[in-house]
């Protein structure tokens, strides 16, 4: 990988025309030879004529002696006078324009050479501060913050990447070694292998759809249609799709909704398939003769989700993960519970379209997850 260092030299070798610094002491040149013509003019053309005014005012005859050699002493002191003032007034200029224009040289050539360094994928580069005034600073923190979000959506896409040949690797895997059993006559096209062949065939269209789902989710592209919809109304419907499949599993799903919330402007589809995907979450981390259950609330201008369960829990240190694409706990959400890893994603990413928050919170291992949902309540007209 290519270093700072390397980059930086690069660009010093590479650089082209004249500077930020050499230009800026180019136009302060300028300006201090125009403020010095003008003065040099002022000073010959106006200067003489009022100074022979006051002479001839104080009596001193016109054309005189006195008058030429006052004249001539007026000349003269007006040129050392204005010569040494522009002088000094040039140095202080110039030697302050040089500091000024050294800095901000050094400044802008730290930021090339950090974009550049950005660009050809060393996103460690930062840009240190400049402390030359509150613009330069907040450019320096703008693009350091920059850099680390790339940085960090970067090591996203890699562990995205392989995330996903990890998933994609075992069903795989499976189908390519019944394959090669049905070939080798080890294996018989039963019922038994065709039912494996297509639990295997519907894991990859499940892990297809979970993924496509989430990408639209949090690109904004998922279609949010929304509607006023009653919270009880649409809590009791997703639960009772849920039944069914909870009683074949003997764990108790209840639902405490009051009949006067108020109502949500939002996508009933989209909000009943976060709790889909919560009850789904629920259920497999459940174990027999266990109980979830949802509750909602309305909370000043919030509209409040619960679901509780009281099954697998997770540990204090991985709850800030639990959002996570493809993330599992590995004492309490492993792979045998089934899943794609990416429900709860899709779940948050659904509920901040929507405008709202999703949290968990849970006491430790054997002792249930809590999942909040909060959305927002329009103010009625």
């Amino acid at each position: 990988m290519t270093t700072l260092e390397e980059l930086s030299s690069h660009e010093a070798r590479t650089r082209r025309g004249l500077g930020v610094g050499v230009r800026l002491l180019m136009a302060q040149t300028l300006v201090l030879v125009a403020g010095a013509a003008t003065s040099w003019v002022v000073a010959v053309t106006v200067g003489p004529s009022l100074f022979r005014e006051h002479l001839r005012r104080a009596g001193v005859p016109p054309m005189s002696e006195e008058q030429m050699h006052a004249e001539q002493a007026y000349r003269s002191a007006t040129a050392i006078s204005l010569s040494v003032a522009i002088g000094a007034a040039a140095l202080c200029a110039l030697a302050v324009t040089w500091y000024l224009s050294r800095r901000l040289q050094r400044s802008v050539a730290a930021v090339s050479t950090a974009a550049t360094a950005v660009s050809s994928g060393y996103y460690a580069a930062r840009v240190p501060p400049a402390h030359l005034g509150d613009d330069f600073d907040a450019l320096a923190t703008a693009f350091n913050d920059m850099a680390a979000r790339l940085g960090s959506a970067e090591s996203m896409r890699r562990r995205l990447l392989a995330d996903l040949a990890h998933e994609i690797r075992t069903p795989v895997a499976v189908l390519e070694a019944f394959m090669e059993a049905l070939e080798d006559g080890v294996e018989s096209l039963d019922d038994h292998t065709m039912a494996m062949l297509r639990d295997q065939t519907r894991r990859l269209a499940r892990f297809s759809d979970d993924v496509s789902a989430l990408s639209d989710a949090e690109t904004h592209r998922a279609a949010i249609t929304p509607t006023w919809t009653r919270p009880e109304a649409l809590v009791r419907s997703t639960v009772a799709a849920h039944e069914e499949r909870y009683d074949a599993k003997a764990v108790k799903l209840s639902a405490d909704v009051p009949e006067n919330l108020p109502s949500l402007w939002v996508d009933p589809d989209r909000v009943g398939q976060v709790l889909s995907n919560l009850l789904d979450n629920a259920l497999r981390h459940s174990p027999p003769h266990s109980t979830v259950h949802v509750r909602a609330h309305a909370k000043d201008d919030r509209l409040v989700l619960t679901l509780s369960d009281t099954g697998d829990g997770v540990a204090a240190e991985y709850l800030p993960y639990l959002f996570e694409r493809f993330y599992r706990v590995d004492a309490a959400r492993d792979r045998a519970h089934g899943g794609s890893g990416i429900g709860l994603s899709i779940a948050k990413a659904l509920v901040e379209a929507h405008g709202g928050q999703i949290t968990a919170s849970s006491g430790g291992i054997g002792r249930g997850t809590t999942f909040v949902i909060s959305l927002p309540l329009p103010h009625m007209k």
